[in-house]
């Protein structure tokens, strides 16, 4: 075949071949290539092209579009629930706190190690809590029933984090133990908690705990739904550490043995970096469902982000056909940027630690 006959480059490319190659895999193509349009077109025409952009509800009335005049003069709600407006910064310094401590070990890490982490962690989440809380002597108390809002989905979020990751390695330890007590007991808590809805677990600290309690006493609202969070994302967290312990060869604890590290320096200096390493990808992907199940908590009367956008979507003064769409697609957007966040954190970290292993 002459140079002329031969087909053209990008005929010959791996893409090329995957997507339009044979007829079956051209048309699968062209069919889901046409439905993508479909949808970004009406998406777009929804949220842009016919959307409205300024005025007030008789703009959105007078459109098919989203009404963005409606999350405009909503935010301040939808991100911070019904907390007073003089003490909004509290709020917003609360939400910022423990990410940014992390990021400070993150880059201080050659100096303090996982020291860092763990103490970004212990002081990032309870002063985050005693900012938005108050103290009642520099800070104003605020009751919990104010709290709400994108600020109450962060907290929780950051709570649910923070306590599943070390209870979920404590777990996986036990149910790997060679003792049969600690494993029978950490396989039967996985296994229960795994096993039921977390609607049922939040209603059951909401409704069911306060009944088991002795009489005159009583658990704030939001602290029970932080118990119960935190315990069933734990569960969770512990099969995917197991999974990364399983992936530690063996060989690792005999060549620590060998020179002379007891096993619990076996464990902290040799076994539990590289299981946390290979568990990566899943630990990012129990924290992203975590973030997103955070919106169950409006079952039990929390308003939190999405219970805000519900909430607002009420209010008869912005009474119009698309309202309530488009503050669903506010919402999806703020959580679609929070869990891709994530999900780069999670990649780039993937990415670090595997430099360092070189």
């Amino acid at each position: 075949m002459t140079t002329s006959d031969a087909p053209p480059l990008a005929a010959t490319t791996p893409a090329f071949r995957r997507l339009l190659g044979r007829a079956v895999n051209a048309a699968v193509t062209l069919t889901l290539g046409v439905a993508l349009a479909f949808v970004a077109y009406g998406a777009l025409s929804f949220l842009i092209f016919g959307a409205a952009w300024s005025g007030d509800v008789s703009a959105c009335r007078a459109t098919e579009g989203a009404c963005w005049p409606f999350v405009g003069a909503k935010l301040k709600q939808f991100v911070f629930g019904r907390y007073p407006d003089d003490e909004l910064w509290r709020a917003a310094a609360a939400m910022l706190l423990p990410p940014a401590l992390l990021l400070a070990a993150f880059l201080a890490r050659r100096r303090f190690g996982l020291a860092g982490f763990a103490a970004a962690v212990v002081l990032g989440l309870p002063l985050a809590f005693l900012l938005v809380a108050g103290d009642g002597v520099l800070l104003a108390p605020v009751s919990t029933d104010l709290w709400g809002g994108l600020t109450l989905t962060l907290l929780v979020s950051y709570t649910g984090i923070a306590a599943s990751l070390p209870l979920g390695i404590v777990l996986a330890l036990m149910r790997r133990s060679s003792w049969p007590v600690p494993r029978w007991l950490a396989i039967c808590f996985i296994e229960f908690w795994r096993g039921v809805p977390l609607v049922t677990v939040l209603f059951m600290a909401a409704v069911m705990l306060p009944l088991f309690l002795p009489e005159g006493a009583s658990v704030n609202k939001l602290a029970r739904a932080l118990f119960a969070i935190a315990v069933f994302a734990s569960a969770y967290m512990a099969e995917v550490i197991r999974g990364g312990l399983q992936s530690v060869p063996e060989n690792q604890v005999t060549a620590g043995r060998a020179l002379g590290l007891r096993y619990s320096q076996i464990l902290a200096l040799v076994i539990l970096p590289q299981a946390i390493r290979s568990a990566l990808p899943g630990i990012a992907g129990t924290f992203i469902g975590l973030l997103k199940d955070t919106t169950l908590v409006l079952v039990i009367g929390l308003f939190d982000f999405l219970g805000m956008i519900q909430l607002a979507a009420a209010d008869p003064a912005w009474s119009a056909s698309t309202t309530t769409l488009t503050g669903y697609a506010f919402a999806a957007l703020v959580f679609w940027s929070l869990c891709y966040a994530i999900a780069r954190v999670s990649a780039y970290l993937e990415r670090v630690t595997a430099e360092s292993r070189r």
